[in-house]
């Protein structure tokens, strides 16, 4: 592939960051009544479904270290929001779930995660969602 010098202002990278700001001080705002930090927020969105989650495999889902993972995993814990357990059959791997606490609030931050994303994403066709998804799953790629 071609290599081309890309604008800042038209770099597609540079736009990803402005706007994925822009979406944490949405969210933290939105949010502010939970006092979470925006790990924990990622991390409790990333349980909503309610599925149990190693700690590899929550690490992967929300893009973090596991030793950064750690310590947000303990605030949750210490708050009362998640339990670790060991996983059925392998008593080596950790396994992350929701407590009732956590449930109600990971509940409310899908909520709100989808309340800010179909505001954002009202004027827009479908066409241009695809797109976006489109680029988004080509970064992705890149990054595997």
């Amino acid at each position: 592939m071609k290599s081309e010098f890309v604008a800042p202002e038209r770099s597609v990278l540079l736009t990803l960051q402005r706007a994925t700001h822009a979406t944490l001080q949405l969210i933290a705002a939105e949010l502010v009544d939970l006092d979470l930090t925006a790990s924990e927020i990622n991390t409790l969105a990333n349980l909503a479904d309610g599925q149990g989650r190693t700690v590899s495999q929550l690490g992967a889902a929300v893009g973090s270290r596991p030793t950064t993972l750690t310590s947000v995993l303990d605030r949750l814990e210490r708050r009362g929001h998640i339990t670790r357990g060991t996983r059925a059959g392998d008593r080596r791997s950790v396994l992350i779930e929701l407590t009732e606490s956590g449930r109600a609030t990971a509940a409310l931050i899908k909520q709100t995660l989808a309340d800010l994303e179909n505001r954002a994403l009202a004027g827009l066709s479908a066409e241009a969602v695809a797109g976006f998804h489109a680029v988004m799953d080509a970064l992705i790629e890149e990054g595997a």
